[in-house]
């Protein structure tokens, strides 16, 4: 037997057996080998032992943070917080040039998602970018005094505003965290940001599924574990996280928009859309429980739900005094999204945009054919044309302003005269070129009186509403603007005891000037000889001071210039009291839903009386609390109300400076029209005042009125409730901006409404920052990224939250028909 096995052994066959099982052997262990290393490289970033290279990366990162923070500290003079400018430096490359990717005229770029997760505090804290999927760990700082002027006190304040926030300590510490984490982030960010990514995309996309594939192999038990508790540890970390729960399907959508990107109209995108993005749209709907559709209206693309309530129009009983262009607000509000003009692009940049824009995103020429010409608007080609002309000014805007200066010199454009308010303003032309004067131009006009006038002077960057001079006050506080000009607005203004001009009166300020263009002034026609005899008897006994009368020759148009009082010497002496003065239960700034008055409010006698004195010259009077702001008041804050006012504008300043301009990859050359939805004292619009844009503060009717704060700081805004729509048309802003806002609607108001609004009034491409309570943060980020808005920064901090998202050209496919709205 032994020799039959060692004879066995000695065999050649045999031989050749155990070289056989020999290699197979290697084979395996190659393999096994092989697969080894395949799974540590797809095992998220968190598997491997991190200590050391932590250590190593927060002590680098914290000296580098140490560096700033000194001397952000000594700008500050704050020895106690650290405060953190964000540079250019301080993003990854492609977070800070990704707004300008935004290249083509249809739709924006969706880059891939990047995540930049901060877990330096016991509190959980994120930054979310929107570029790759990279995690980095920040060091901590102290910032609680962030906010200069602000504490723990002001939540003491009996304004139900609900402002504490902006005192809170999660608050103060919001801004500069978000600061203090990208500078935290910069080291690790430029070595490793594109490896990262990758190994985080793969790691989120096949390790789960490659775990479990390989369950079954040898030594896959210890793997696996690694994996759960990578994931469980990250998950631990990321508790407010935005869920992510569709990574794979947002990587496939990223792809999809910049595929989008290269078209160049609507109609190729539509074409570009996936079948992926259709689920992924479904997936978003049952997420959210909410079913986006599009409006089918009467309107189409040029919808506003509250001066198109066509059932509502027809039920008037009158039109006498323009009652069917005045708001008729629906009992419930719409939901469903207006849907884009065919062919629509991205608007012209600022300044070309005042003298041409696309004819696709405003389709329409009666105008055209009824004032072409008078050099209000033409069509050229692919493009609407202005001009700069206007009905009184043929030859220009520019020589008609100066015309004005010239005829009455101390009306001093851009300096003593700052906000003005232009009553039907056509196509908005004098307002835009007002620009040129350093004057802002509240213009309005009635929706369709003459076809998409409004509409074609805020498609150029020209501030303006849709409004009307009708039986309610305009939505504005009194005394408030420098001066009003009409030019051939042909408003019968002495009509029924003079109770449109009489309105003019209550908004302009004491001393400010009418001015007023038209036919009676300079033509003999028997109705104009006729309005012209009745204009000069109603301001006379307005009291209004007759400036100047004058002919512009270049023109061949008449000018005539009001000036109103400023004491009530006039108004005791008259011999009858027509108008009559109003009772001094009358509130002036009382504007919102509020009848038109036949009466005049007495002059303000009193030095510290709101109006007694002129404000400052431009732009003198933008930094300087006004006079009339006493140290009895309380702010809205909290604070005595010029240390209140001061604090906001410093607050908005650093918040400008540090996040918005340079932080937040934001290319402002692409942003003209910006509305800042509740804007307390004006502080973003005067931090924002050197760039190219105008600024639409928005106080709503439920807060404290601080709009004639606004006002005096050469700013302007406008009254309103976001439980309705705003009286503009669809895609008029290119940002819109809103601080707490929110929270306060969610309480009173149909939210998805004030969603499917904010939608309507931003355009394509437009952005939206959000700062608010963390739950309404992640509920409002939801509903956006259910319309496929992307998600381009968001940060929250135990009970505050910021969001940072932009609008797409998406359009839901099934419609909604709004039955009020339908002819």
């Amino acid at each position: 037997m032994a020799q039959a096995k060692y004879s066995r052994i000695d065999n050649k066959r045999p031989s050749g057996y155990c070289s056989t099982v020999t290699i197979v052997v290697f084979v395996a262990l190659c393999l096994v080998g092989l697969w080894m290393m395949t799974s540590y490289s797809v095992v998220p970033v968190q598997n491997v032992d991190e200590s050391s290279v932590n250590n190593k990366n927060e002590v680098k990162e914290q000296s580098e943070v140490k560096d700033q923070a000194s001397e952000a500290t000594s700008d500050t003079g704050n020895s106690n917080a650290q405060q953190f400018e964000d540079k250019q430096g301080d993003l990854p490359q492609d977070e800070i040039k990704k707004d300008s990717s935004v290249s083509s005229e249809n739709n924006p770029v969706i880059p891939e998602k990047q995540e930049i997760i901060s877990d330096k505090s016991p509190e959980d804290t994120k930054l979310v970018y929107a570029d790759s999927t990279q995690k980095v760990k920040s060091s901590d700082s102290d910032d609680s005094n962030n906010k200069p002027g602000f504490d723990e006190d002001n939540k003491k304040s009996d304004s139900d505003e609900g402002e504490k926030k902006f005192d809170s300590d999660d608050s103060k510490k919001l801004d500069s965290d978000v600061s203090e984490k990208k500078l935290d982030s910069d080291v690790s960010e430029k070595k490793s940001y594109s490896d990262e990514s990758e190994k985080k995309s793969e790691s989120d996309g096949k390790g789960q599924s490659d775990s479990d594939e390989k369950g079954n192999n040898t030594g896959s038990d210890e793997s696996e574990n690694k994996t759960d508790d990578s994931n469980e540890a990250t998950d631990n970390k990321t508790e407010e996280k935005v869920d992510q729960s569709d990574n794979q399907g947002s990587n496939e959508s990223s792809n999809e928009k910049k595929t989008e990107e290269n078209t160049n109209n609507q109609g190729s995108n539509e074409a570009a859309e996936s079948k992926n993005e259709k689920e992924s749209q479904k997936s978003s709907a049952q997420s959210t429980g909410f079913n986006w559709k599009l409006c089918n209206v009467t309107a189409g693309p040029d919808y506003i739900p509250c001066l198109d309530n066509l059932k509502a129009i027809k039920s008037l009983r009158t039109t006498k005094h323009y009652e069917h262009r005045e708001r008729q607000c629906p009992q419930d509000p719409p939901t469903c999204l207006v849907p884009l003009p065919e062919g629509y692009r991205r608007p012209i940049e600022w300044p070309k945009s005042r003298e041409k824009i696309w004819y696709t995103n405003v389709p329409h020429t009666k105008l055209a054919e009824y004032k072409g010409h008078q050099n209000w608007v033409k069509v050229t080609g692919e493009y609407l044309t202005f001009p700069g002309g206007g009905t009184q000014f043929k030859h220009g805007a520019l020589h008609y302003i100066d015309a004005i200066q010239q005829f009455v010199p101390d009306i001093a454009w851009g300096k003593q005269t700052r906000v003005i308010l232009d009553v039907g303003c056509g196509v908005a032309s004098f307002g835009g070129f007002l620009f040129e004067r350093d004057v802002l131009a509240m213009s309005f006009a009635p929706k369709d009186e003459h076809e998409a006038q409004v509409q074609f002077a805020l498609e150029r960057g020209i501030p303006a509403i849709s409004a009307v001079m009708g039986t309610k006050r305009l939505p504005f506080p009194a005394r408030v603007f420098d001066a009003v000009h009409c030019a051939r607005c042909r408003v019968p203004w002495h009509i029924e005891g003079g109770k449109l001009l009489l309105e003019l009166n209550r908004v302009l300020r004491p001393g400010g000037f009418f001015v007023w263009s038209a036919t009676p002034i300079y033509q003999k026609l028997p109705e104009d000889v006729e309005i012209w005899k009745e204009m000069k008897a109603l301001t006379k006994a307005m009291c209004w001071e007759v400036v100047n009368i004058s002919k512009d020759k270049l023109n061949g148009v008449g000018i005539a210039v009001y000036r109103k009082p400023t004491s009530n010497e006039c108004y005791e002496k008259r011999s009858k009291n027509e108008p009559s003065l109003c009772q001094d239960s009358d509130d002036p700034n009382a504007a919102w839903n509020v009848p038109l008055q036949t009466c005049m409010h007495k002059a303000p006698v009193s030095s510290t009386e709101r109006g007694s004195q002129w404000p400052e010259k431009w732009p003198a009077r933008l930094g300087q609390s006004p006079y009339w702001l006493s140290n009895s008041e309380v702010g809205v804050y909290g604070k005595p109300a010029p240390e209140d006012f001061a604090a906001d504008y410093e607050y908005w300043k650093r918040v400008v400076s540090k996040s918005y301009l340079n932080g937040m990859g934001i290319q402002w050359s692409n942003v003209r029209n910006v509305m800042d939805m509740r804007s307390v004292y004006g502080g973003l619009a005067a931090a924002l005042r050197d760039l190219n844009i105008w600024v639409m503060n928005v106080v709503t009717v439920d807060s404290p009125d601080t709009l004639p704060i606004i006002f005096e700081r050469g700013l302007f805004g406008i009254y309103h409730d976001w439980c309705e729509s705003f009286s503009t048309y669809p895609r008029s802003y290119d940002l819109l901006h809103a601080d707490h806002l929110f929270s306060k609607l969610k309480k009173r108001c149909k939210f998805e409404a004030v969603v499917a609004e904010v939608d309507r009034i931003l355009r394509p491409g437009g952005k939206l920052i959000v700062r608010d309570t963390a739950e309404i943060i992640n509920e409002l980020q939801s509903l956006l990224k259910s319309m496929q808005w992307e998600v381009r920064m968001t940060y929250s901090k135990e009970t505050e939250g910021f969001l940072y998202i932009q609008k797409s050209m998406w359009r839901p496919t099934e419609l909604e028909t709004v039955e009020y709205a339908i002819a």
